[in-house]
C-alpha cells in the first residue's frame, strides 16, 4: 500500500473515531464500536488531576499510547506543536503548562477530529491554542517556529516517517526539543503483522524497530536521542483483536510477546555552531 493510500485509510478510521465521540461514545482505534483494539495501549494514561478540568469529549477521543505532556517538561512561555492532535487532549494540557504567554498548536488531517478539538477548546475556555489542518508529513508552519514538538502514538501511522521527522526538525527552533510518545518494536516482527492494515491503523504494525527509530532521528539531524520504555505489551492483552485479524495467536505469540512497547522518544535540534574570537566574544557561524 502506498503512503498516500495508507494516509487515506488512517483518515477514514480516525474520522469514524471522532464520530463515535460526538455520538456520545468513546473512540476506538478501528473506528468501530465492536472492538477497542488498542485498549491495552490507551488505558490509564492520564490521572484525574489532569482530566478533571477537560471536556469529557477530549478524554473520550484520546487514542494515545503515552502522556507526552507529563514528560516533556514544558515551560511557561514556550510554543508547542502536537503532531496528530486528534480530539485535542494533549494540546489543551500543553496550553495549561505553557501558560498565557505560551502557545499550543494542534495539527491534524481529519476534519472530524479538528471539529471535535475546536469544540473541546471552546468548552475548556482555552485561548492560547490553535488547531491547524494538515498532514504531519507537511507541517504548515515556517522554519524555526516551535520550542517543543509532542505527539502521541501518531508517527507510527505514517507511511513516510523520514519526511515526518525532517519536517519536525525544520519547524523546531535551534535547541528545540522533540518529546513524543510512540509504539516501538524491539527485534523482528512476523510479516503477517506488518501486512495487516488494521493493525497498522491500530497503532501496532506501523511501529519502527528501536534502532531504526534512532537512525531516522539521527539522519534527520537530531541529537541527544533517547528512547525510554514506558509500557511493555503482552500478547494476551491483544489476543481478541489479533485473533479477529486472522492471525494464529498460539503460533505468533512466542515471536511477538513483549516486543511491542510504548516509549517516550526524546531528541533535540542542535544550536548553531559557534566560533569564539576571544575571552568575551562568541558569535554564531553557519
Amino acid at each position: 500500500m502506498s503512503a498516500e493510500n495508507l494516509q487515506e485509510v488512517v483518515k477514514q478510521k480516525y474520522a469514524a473515531a471522532a464520530k463515535q465521540v460526538v455520538a456520545g461514545g468513546t473512540a476506538t482505534c478501528g473506528g468501530g464500536a465492536e472492538l477497542s483494539c488498542c485498549d491495552p495501549i490507551t488505558k490509564n494514561l492520564y490521572d484525574d488531576s489532569q482530566t478533571s478540568a477537560l471536556p469529557k469529549e477530549a478524554v473520550a477521543a484520546s487514542l494515545g499510547c503515552g502522556n507526552p505532556t507529563a514528560l516533556a517538561q514544558l515551560q511557561p512561555g514556550e510554543t508547542v506543536l502536537d503532531l496528530g492532535s486528534g480530539g485535542g487532549i494533549d494540546v489543551l494540557l500543553s496550553a495549561k503548562r505553557v501558560g498565557p504567554t505560551g502557545k499550543a498548536y494542534g495539527l491534524d488531517m481529519t476534519d472530524e477530529m479538528l471539529s471535535l478539538a475546536r469544540e473541546n477548546q471552546k468548552k475548556a475556555g482555552v485561548e492560547n491554542v490553535e488547531f491547524l489542518k494538515g498532514a504531519i508529513e507537511n507541517i504548515p508552519l515556517p522554519d524555526d517556529t516551535v520550542d517543543v514538538i509532542i505527539s502521541n502514538c501518531v508517527i507510527n501511522l505514517s507511511g513516510d516517517k523520514d519526511r515526518v521527522l525532517r519536517e519536525a526538525f525544520r519547524v523546531l527552533k535551534p535547541g528545540g526539543r522533540l518529546a513524543i510518545s510512540d509504539v516501538v518494536v524491539r527485534g523482528e516482527v512476523p510479516a503477517d503483522i506488518r501486512k495487516s492494515i488494521e493493525l497498522w491503523v491500530g497503532c501496532v504494525a506501523g511501529a519502527l524497530e528501536e534502532f531504526e527509530y534512532r537512525d531516522k532521528l539521527f539522519n534527520s539531524g537530531f541529537e541527544n536521542i533517547d528512547i525510554e520504555p514506558t509500557r511493555v505489551y503482552k500478547v494476551e492483552e491483544a489476543r481478541d483483536f489479533l485473533s479477529a485479524s486472522g492471525l494464529d495467536i498460539d503460533k505468533v505469540a512466542p515471536l511477538i510477546d513483549g516486543k511491542f512497547i510504548s516509549a517516550f522518544v526524546r531528541a533535540s535540534k542542535p544550536h548553531p555552531k559557534t566560533a569564539c574570537c576571544g575571552p568575551s566574544c562568541c558569535t554564531p557561524t553557519e
